[in-house]
């Protein structure tokens, strides 16, 4: 049973409230959009990625493709996560209530919230050493403390410590709510990067005591960087990278330039020392200390707020800026393989049974083996599901060339492939030849058209003048992953030309008619789409009556009764159904509310409303399946006809 308040939801002219599903219930897959970023971290335990949203005061939970999978309200203002070395919590710095928030990973439950004795901060946050640790203060005068989980505060000893940060012998620590980062190979290792300075003060403290020691300081001068908005410790080197492009080397206390990537703002280094850099919109991988892109990629349309490795170096996982506002998680996968480029240039035409010549070139910007084989499959109308032809070595310079004789006429593809190896990504591509013939006509009926839900179509396709081959396949094409296309019929036409099926219509369908050609006609292929409503309903239970008012009937119900709300709709995995709710004030209805449900595998969902405790209110809903937001595509939207409520004494 799902449940909103209709105290608060009926009161329209007092402002919207939101409905809320208080039981569990199938979900629809969503991706992670946040407001304002507050923190991304992976847990590579549970193989989670979880994101912050600072203005919301949410944790969210998606899988590695980026679906959403569960959600945490009521954090606070969120403004960084980390995650223990074991994965079973996930850490937030919460700023406006001044808190480390300990949430369970598998759970998204709040454990533990811990005090922090501050009114800036707590702002960075990191996991180090069996602790977690974070900084606070404002630009002149910030510090680093953390939090030992292992301290039971009901034993008397107070598991926050406060300035942490080993003193230079000034009277500033560290200038802002510093910068933090951790390397997993090093767990007691901890980078620091002063935010509240325009030069490049930094250092590296070791924490594996539990106390902070100081590895290397530099009181920046401008000599390495200009400011300092990003910093990661490199792995497997004593090295830091600041803003995703200078690498500075630490030794002896002190920090020096050990090298540098092309220009970038900020970025995440995997357990094998290769580096993601965010610049702008823009993704780039690179094999450590090199200046070659291994690859990249172009994500959303307004910077990148945020980027981490997934811990088995298969995804990269990036918050990406909307044009519109606001930001979306990508998951990005195979970071670490170079993709190579592939070209493959044939004759645009050619006579049949005459041989042609086909050439391209294979290349990468990371080497590829010496003496790469390509695999070559030619596509015709004999052979449709593709013949192999004999593989092809490229040459030095990456060059290739073979030679074919094709046997029948009409479009033949030849299709040119490379397998990838252990750093470069599988890469095909194809061209095309046409052998000229003469064009008949096809035709297929019903494209666009509407219908309810199981009506039966009749879809008839019309053939033209053709030689010898009469015959035309029809498939359809239901919209859902779970019903691919489907051969319905294949036959010849009939003395007018035509061939007809019959579709149930249970879902949006497309529908083609195919043509496959002869020795003097092409083929041909026409597509339409038809559409169709669900199937749904919709039930009213706990009224003590229905009557009238005016000449619309009304469900009656006592101000302190809940209505319950069934609704019926054509099943399909994570499909929801959107409840409207509206409320009658001052001659009009008007909107109050929205949300959506998640339907049982019975197709069913009720829905409880709540007891508005007062009379004389006046309200209607109605159930509706929307094409695309109700966790599927695959019908077209459907309302039910309004249900009318009243609440009396």
């Amino acid at each position: 049973m799902r449940s909103i308040s209709t105290a608060t939801a009926l009161a329209v002219l007092f402002g919207s409230a939101a409905l809320s599903v208080v039981a569990a219930g199938t979900a629809s897959a969503a991706t992670a959009n946040v407001a304002s970023p507050g923190g991304l971290v992976v847990d590579g335990a549970l193989k989670r990625v979880f994101v912050g949203d600072t203005s919301a005061g949410t944790v969210a939970a998606t899988d590695y493709s980026g679906n959403v999978l569960a959600s945490a309200g009521g954090i606070g203002s969120v403004t960084d996560l980390t995650v223990s070395d074991d994965g079973a919590t996930v850490y937030a710095a919460v700023q406006n209530t001044h808190e480390i928030v300990a949430i369970d990973a598998a759970t998204l439950d709040v454990k533990t919230r811990y005090a922090v004795p501050t009114d800036t901060g707590p702002r960075h946050i990191a996991f180090a050493g069996g602790k977690v640790w974070f900084t606070y203060g404002d630009q002149w005068d910030g510090d680093l403390g953390s939090v030992d989980p292992a301290v039971d505060p009901a034993g008397g000893t107070d598991p926050v410590t406060m300035a942490q940060f080993p003193n230079q012998g000034t009277s500033v620590d560290i200038w802002g709510q510093a910068l933090l980062d951790t390397d997993p190979l090093r767990p007691g290792v901890l980078a620091i990067g002063e935010t509240g300075i325009s030069t490049d003060s930094m250092a590296v403290v070791d924490v594996s005591s539990g106390t902070p020691a100081l590895t290397a300081w530099y009181h920046g001068d401008y000599t390495l960087n200009s400011g300092i908005g990003d910093i990661d410790l490199v792995a497997g080197a004593d090295q830091v990278l600041v803003n995703g492009t200078v690498r500075d080397a630490y030794a002896d206390g002190k920090f020096s330039q050990a090298g540098t990537y092309p220009s970038g703002q900020r970025a995440d280094i995997a357990l094998d020392g290769t580096v993601a850099q965010a610049n702008g919109n823009t993704i780039t991988t690179y094999r450590p200390n090199a200046t070659k892109a291994i690859r990249t990629y172009s994500v959303g349309s307004y910077g990148t707020a945020d980027l981490t490795w997934a811990p088995d170096n298969s995804r990269l996982f990036v918050l990406a800026g909307n044009s519109g506002g606001g930001y979306t998680l990508k998951a990005l996968t195979d970071p670490e393989k170079n993709v190579p480029t592939l070209t493959v240039n044939a004759p645009s035409s050619a006579a049949r049974a005459k041989k042609l010549t086909v050439t391209g070139k294979l290349s990468a910007t990371v080497a590829l083996p010496a003496g790469a084989k390509l695999t070559v499959t030619r596509t015709d109308l004999e052979s449709t599901k593709g013949k192999a032809l004999p593989a092809v070595t490229v040459a030095a310079n990456g060059t290739y060339s073979f030679t074919d004789t094709p046997p029948v006429g009409g479009t033949v593809t030849y299709k040119v492939s490379y397998a990838g190896d252990a750093g470069h990504a599988a890469v095909s591509a194809s061209d095309k030849v046409a052998v000229s013939r003469a064009a008949t006509s096809l035709t297929l009926n019903n494209n666009g058209k509407l219908y309810g839900y199981g009506a039966d179509v009749k879809f008839t396709a019309h053939l033209g003048t053709t030689y010898k081959n009469r015959t035309v396949a029809i498939y359809t094409d239901p919209f859902g992953a779970d019903k691919p296309k489907k051969l319905v019929k294949t036959g010849k036409v009939n003395s007018s030309g035509n061939i007809s099926v019959t579709v149930d219509m249970t879902r949006d369908t497309a529908v083609s008619a195919v043509f496959a050609g002869d020795a003097r006609y092409a083929s041909k292929t026409v597509k339409v789409t038809a559409y169709a409503k669900v199937k749904v309903s919709t039930a009213i239970s706990k009224q003590y009556k229905t009557a009238k008012i005016g000449s619309t009937s009304y469900y009656w119900f006592h101000k302190n009764t809940a209505p319950i709300v069934t609704t019926t709709m054509t099943y399909y995995k994570n499909r929801q159904e959107r409840l409207d709710l509206q409320v009658y004030y001052n001659g009009r209805w008007y909107d109050s509310d929205s949300e959506y449900f998640g339907l049982g595998t019975n197709g069913k969902v009720a829905v409880n409303l709540g007891a508005p405790g007062q009379s004389g209110i006046k309200a209607r809903v109605r159930a509706a399946y929307i094409n695309g937001s109700s966790g599927d595509n695959v019908n077209s939207t459907t309302y039910t006809g309004w249900k009318y409520l009243y609440f009396s004494n």
